[in-house]
């Protein structure tokens, strides 16, 4: 009876190894099938569900997804995307998707590359400082600037939580993905395509068929200012562009293009030389209110006017007629184009 009870004792401590696996293995089994652990999203996640609420990123997604580059931001990976709001392409002129799907599918590429940086930059990693530069995936230059609001006649920075990026401001910050993250922005970018501020201006009707500048064009070359505009040494400049309409309100006479040519030079100069700001790349939100704006012109300024509606610039002898900027921060290799509706008259 003992050796029986023995040896079944034995056969019982032999069985737990084989149970213990056993046991293990359907542990294992039951924990990976209740696994409910989600897989971290990607950027691109990100843009095509606006992080869960409604999509503000609609028109952006499609263009990403027509510009060949939803598959890069879905893999591995450190991305920044700066991504525009449904309203701020529909404020560009863009008001669906099928807008977007009809753009020439060269420049949307360009454009929606300029937007991403192929590291990761959160809020808190961006500098306090004004025009920070960083390179974007097409290889280009955007400039951000946080916590700091200057004019182009002071050097000192005032705090401020604000962060933009080419004037466009940040509104939100979308997430933060396994691959990147997404900032909402209120602004489309658009990269320097066309090259200095000269071909900027000849170009920007291009893309916004509602702008045009064939005085402005015909003014510059009649003023030898060309090469003003089109420099590299001397640091960036600010022009304040009037479009067409602009010129022709402030001087009736000019009843055509080749009108320009009979206006003296010397005027020209002086009035296009009070539309340039030296030696800065001048976004919108760097502008304060009742600032003043030192010009090419010895000894003449303009005055800013920022509010809840526009950023506006006023000249010497405009009076109170202000000039709206009705075309903000457009980027040129050698600096900044703002489009405004009146002419700026010193």
């Amino acid at each position: 009876m003992v050796s029986n009870h023995h040896s079944s004792r034995e056969r019982a401590w032999s069985l737990l190894p084989a149970l213990f696996v056993v046991l293990l293995l359907s542990f294992s089994a039951c924990k990976k099938n209740d696994d409910s652990t989600p897989t971290p999203s990607t950027v691109n996640d990100l843009i095509n569900n606006g992080n869960g609420s409604s999509n503000q990123f609609t028109i952006f997604r499609t263009a990403v997804r027509q510009a060949g580059l939803s598959g890069a931001l879905s893999q591995a990976g450190n991305y920044t995307v700066f991504a525009p709001t449904n309203a701020a392409f529909q404020a560009f002129g863009y008001a669906d998707t099928n807008a977007i799907k009809a753009a020439p599918a060269t420049l949307l590429t360009a454009v929606i590359q300029y937007h991403i940086l192929t590291s990761k930059l959160t809020a808190s990693a961006i500098p306090t400082a004004v025009n920070t530069p960083v390179q974007t995936l097409s290889g280009g230059t955007l400039y951000i600037t946080k916590g700091a609001s200057t004019s182009a006649t002071s050097t000192t920075a005032t705090s401020a939580t604000a962060i933009s990026v080419n004037g466009a401001r940040v509104v939100s910050t979308s997430g933060e993905a396994s691959n990147g993250i997404v900032h909402a922005i209120d602004r489309v970018l658009l990269p320097p395509v066309f090259g200095d501020v000269a071909t900027t201006i000849q170009g920007i009707p291009t893309i916004l068929p509602t702008a045009s500048f064939t005085y402005l064009n015909a003014a510059v070359t009649r003023a030898g200012l060309v090469s003003s505009l089109t420099a590299t040494s001397g640091g960036p400049i600010t022009v304040f562009a009037p479009t067409d309409a602009a010129f022709t309100a402030s001087v009736p006479s000019l009843t055509s293009v080749a009108a320009v040519s009979a206006l003296p030079v010397a005027q020209l100069q002086q009035i296009l030389a009070y539309h340039i700001v030296p030696n800065n790349r001048l976004y919108t939100p760097l502008i304060t209110n009742a600032s003043s704006l030192s010009t090419v012109l010895p000894g003449s300024i303009l005055t800013a006017g920022v509010s809840t509606t526009g950023v506006t610039v006023t000249g010497k002898s405009n009076g109170t007629s202000a000039s709206n900027i009705t075309g903000p921060d457009i980027t040129a290799s050698n600096g900044v184009v703002h489009i405004i509706d009146r002419l700026l008259l010193p």
